[in-house]
């Protein structure tokens, strides 16, 4: 399902198994939230997580039979808001590296991140819904608009249901860079979790800012109770 492994501040979380979609299924939701606490458990000043993947996926979304059965939709979106929560709610900066396709709630796995790295040659971002002819969750809504600038890139991915690749994704403002293989992606994610890193930003300042950046998505995700307060001079 997933690993975790720590690289001296480094954590890093991969989504294990070359032919494996990644869906997110109770159990797989269940492992990344235990990762997940691990990680904040320990994190010191200087800590990074690196979130990645094995095979062709990123991953492909939400496990539709489970989400699809009778009485688990609520709990599937439910589950997820708790996945969403948490990355937004970890006192360290946070890098997804999207080396193969992110579809559905699987690109809302890779949006929750602070920096998105993307595989030129094989990496595709898709919001599935329209196409399905389903309507998305408020958070969903909340977290695109929180995180992609643009009115029409946001309109193209949600209401076109556009297949973004690579150098699209730089271009929409939705990744903050491609390359051109797996190697060099994943290189490229260690030096800028290094350099990120190499700041030792005091964790709990970190957090409380990327909340203050983005308010109205934590508090459709519960990562606050209401709006957060301006600080005192």
């Amino acid at each position: 399902m997933c690993t975790l492994e720590q690289r001296s501040n480094i954590f890093v979380l991969t989504l294990t198994g070359n032919d494996d979609e990644h869906r997110l299924s109770p159990t797989l939701i269940a492992a990344i939230l235990s990762a997940l606490r691990q990680i904040k458990s320990v994190a010191t000043s200087g800590s990074v997580l690196i979130t990645n993947s094995q095979g062709r996926f990123f991953s492909n979304g939400l496990d539709l039979p489970w989400a699809l059965a009778a009485g688990c939709r609520l709990k599937a979106l439910a589950r997820l808001t708790q996945m969403v929560e948490s990355l937004v709610s970890l006192p360290i900066p946070t890098i997804a590296v999207v080396q193969g396709h992110a579809a559905a709630a699987g690109f809302v796995l890779a949006l929750s991140h602070d920096y998105m790295l993307m595989r030129e040659d094989r990496g595709v971002l898709y919001m599935s819904e329209i196409d399905l002819g389903g309507c998305l969750p408020d958070y969903f809504t909340v977290l695109f608009r929180a995180k992609i600038g643009s009115g029409l890139a946001r309109r193209d991915v949600v209401l076109g249901g556009r297949k973004v690749r690579g150098r699209e994704a730089v271009e929409m403002g939705i990744v903050d860079g491609v390359w051109g293989c797996e190697q060099s992606l994943r290189e490229a994610s260690m030096e800028l979790a290094e350099r990120l890193g190499s700041r030792k930003w005091d964790g709990k300042a970190y957090e409380k800012m990327r909340k203050g950046l983005y308010p109205k998505l934590c508090i459709v995700v519960g990562a606050v109770e209401d709006r957060i307060l301006p600080a005192k001079l």
